[in-house]
């Protein structure tokens, strides 16, 4: 759900503020179905799966069966309507829940760390690198504007005014 959130938030950046043509609501619903395929495979931790890549080739092997199974198990007359959802891509729509799924887990991270659980500080360093990379300026607008209220405590969220990070 937070995946889906974030990659919404990240087309009405997007729309807003570069005037990039994107689809908010339909962004956000292939948010949602983007971890689908672990109804089948399970989940397995990000540290794993990006290991080398021959282990994050053989996982996208893996997950893309796993889409073509839950398709299958569809009726055939609603397949066309999740086929968009279940299957990986290049386009705009999936580089944003990619982004947004990167950005969920870097705010878990940020999280725990603020809670004192510096188990998280060596992924939560690995992942900032990782979406520093991406050339998307919603996603750098994310960051820039909105990731700093994570490291904040409850106190400091209800102060009058807000807090200004």
């Amino acid at each position: 759900c937070d995946t889906a959130l974030l990659a919404h938030m990240l087309c009405l950046i997007a729309r807003r503020y570069t005037g990039t043509p994107c689809r908010p609501k339909t962004v956000a619903v292939a948010a949602l179905y983007h971890d689908a395929p672990e109804i089948i495979t399970g989940d397995m931790p990000t540290p794993v799966k990006y290991h080398s890549l021959e282990l994050r080739g053989a996982y996208k092997d893996v997950e893309k069966m796993a889409n073509d199974r839950l398709l299958a198990m569809l009726p055939e007359d609603l397949r066309k309507c999740f086929a968009p959802y279940l299957c990986e891509g290049r386009d705009y729509d999936h580089q944003i829940v990619k982004a947004a799924d990167s950005l969920s887990a870097y705010l878990k991270c940020v999280e725990e760390r603020r809670a004192g659980n510096h188990e998280f500080d060596a992924a939560g360093e690995a992942i900032r690198r990782q979406l520093d990379a991406i050339t998307l300026p919603e996603v750098q607008d994310f960051i820039r504007e909105f990731v700093p209220s994570f490291s904040l405590t409850l106190d400091e969220l209800n102060q009058p005014g807000g807090h200004q990070a």
